[in-house]
């Protein structure tokens, strides 16, 4: 097991940040930590990383508990900030120089070459960092974070004001950097989930309301299925109500009509026969599921989601 987070309650004053999270990350894993702003994911990345102790709660990275060793712990980390602190006067490969012999890298030239080709900083190796745009500043954060090659990486959101094409190519840093890490990162960019997350953990108030492979995140939310069809002619929308499974039926543009039928129940057969018993064509049949931000929304704003 690469990191564990057991029972961790954060307060500030009377304010509860965290309330009994845990969870576990598999070596290897790349999990997305995903929640509304003040939801406590920061707060739970400071905490892994050793720089905020925990109320209440132990975590466990290595099996290493942060609070008995975390100069230990820390060296088995990479962490990139959301703010992502830099020297602006320091160039690249002098900033990389210093945090390579803060954590005492052996053959430290190497290891910085290799590292400004794999975060893509040759373009703008000869500049200072203030000099760089937010989406280089980000490829600098990430290559302090991997200069030691660490076992563990923690983003707090690693694309934050970055445009769409910085996104495409911090996301593209990320994949290769991580092979054979674990990577837990915090992002609002449900495509950025889809894209790199094998699992997804979703905090809301300070607690866990979801934890599960990003397949399987549908499986947390009601589980009616959404069909749209269109016939060659108007239908009486009271015929199609009455056929097993229905729920509700909408008439759209051009005859296709919105269908909500039971959980796990395929009408699809019912609906061609039912065309074939009305001298109907069926001209369209889509099958519609949930997207990650609606499955997101329908989570954090429903409190009666499901346990699992």
């Amino acid at each position: 097991m690469s990191i564990k987070v057991d029972k961790v309650t954060k307060l500030y004053g009377s304010q509860k940040a965290l309330d009994e999270v845990s969870f576990q990350v598999e070596r290897g894993q790349i999990t997305g930590l995903l929640g509304p702003n003040g939801a406590g994911k920061t707060t739970l990345m400071r905490i892994i990383t050793c720089l905020i102790p925990p109320t209440e709660g132990q975590v466990f990275v290595n099996n290493i508990n942060t609070m008995e060793d975390p100069v230990a712990v820390r060296k088995m980390l990479g962490y990139l900030p959301e703010n992502n602190p830099l020297y602006p006067d320091m160039y690249i490969r002098e900033y990389l120089e210093f945090v390579a012999a803060l954590y005492k890298v052996s053959s430290p030239k190497k290891r910085i070459e290799e590292i400004i080709a794999l975060t893509g900083l040759e373009p703008e190796i000869s500049k200072t960092i203030g000099k760089l745009s937010k989406g280089f500043r980000q490829r600098v954060g990430l290559a302090q974070a991997l200069i030691h090659d660490p076992e563990v990486l923690i983003l707090d959101e690693p694309t934050s004001g970055l445009d769409p094409n910085q996104i495409l190519e911090i996301r593209e840093v990320i994949k290769r950097a991580s092979v054979n890490k674990t990577i837990i990162f915090s992002t609002h960019i449900m495509q950025e989930v889809e894209a790199l997350c094998q699992r997804v953990v979703i905090i809301h108030k300070g607690k866990i309301v979801a934890d599960d492979l990003t397949a399987h995140l549908s499986h947390w939310v009601s589980s009616s299925e959404t069909i749209f069809v269109g016939f060659d002619q108007k239908v009486d929308i009271q015929l199609i109500r009455r056929i097993n499974g229905i729920i509700t039926v909408k008439a759209k543009d051009n005859n296709v009509y919105e269908i909500k039928a039971k959980p796990d129940m395929d009408i699809r057969p019912a609906l061609f026969k039912f065309a074939v018993d009305h001298q109907l064509t069926v001209l369209s049949l889509q099958q519609s599921e949930k997207s990650l931000e609606e499955i997101f929304h329908e989570i954090t704003q429903n409190h009666s989601f499901k346990n699992g």
